[in-house]
Formats: structure tokens, sequence, C-alpha cells
């Protein structure tokens, strides 16, 4: 999907805004390059005429986006989106059900497993050690 400027004036006037308001509300350097960048993706994927999407629009939009990019793309781009639908439209923004990523194991989870792991290996080695010692 193409991710530079569209051509449509009205969509520049919404980008330029859009980041403005990126960096006024203090968003971190490779925040406001994501959600720039995904509206611009979006603005070219709708011939720049954005201010009005519909759910059938989006679930198009997200779904073809899913067939070329990671999931994390595609939260980006929502994320882009939501900031964009609120921040510089002063839409109300109701999230899109469809889009979830599939589960997984969260960092917290592989780390308390890996330490069962651990101490599940140590005790068996210390009751190797006694019965070897015995």
């Amino acid at each position: 999907m193409d991710i530079t400027l569209p051509k449509d004036p009205q969509f520049n006037k919404y980008y330029t805004k859009h980041c403005k308001y990126l960096k006024l509300k203090g968003l971190q350097p490779k925040t406001i390059e994501a959600y720039a960048r995904a509206l611009r993706r979006i603005g070219n994927y709708f011939d720049g005429q954005i201010d009005n999407l519909g759910q059938d629009q989006l679930l198009d939009y997200f779904h073809e986006l899913l067939d070329s990019h990671s999931w994390s793309a595609v939260k980006l781009d929502l994320y882009g989106l939501k900031f964009f639908y609120t921040n510089i439209l002063k839409k109300t923004w109701e999230d899109i059900p469809l889009i979830k990523p599939p589960k997984t194991i969260s960092r917290k989870n592989k780390k308390n497993k890996g330490q069962a792991l651990k101490r599940k290996i140590r005790d068996r080695h210390l009751i190797l050690e006694i019965f070897i010692v015995s």
C-alpha cells in the first residue's frame, strides 16, 4: 500500500493539522511517524476522502492491510486513524470490534513459565543428587 502524500488539497490540510497535533500531544517521535504514515496510507487507499469513513469501508481497508502487513501495522493504522478522528475531526470514535490480533503468551506469562520450568529442573536435579549421594 502506498504511503506517499495523496494529492487531495483537503486531505493535505487535514494531514498538516494531524502532524501538528501529534507533536503538541507530546507523543514519541516513532509514534508520530507511525500515525502520520498510517494517515497517508489510509488517505491513499480512500483517494484522500477519509473524513466520513463507514465501518464497511474500514473493514475492507484493514482486511487488505493485514494481507500485506503485520498485526502491529494494522493496530498502528487503527490508532492513527482514531487519533485523527477524535483530535482533528472532533468526532466520536467507535471501536471496530472486528480488529483483534491473535492471542499470544505475554512476556510475563513466558517469564513465569520459564521460572517454573527452572524450579522443576532444579528440584529434579536436587532429588537426583540426594538419590546418588544416598
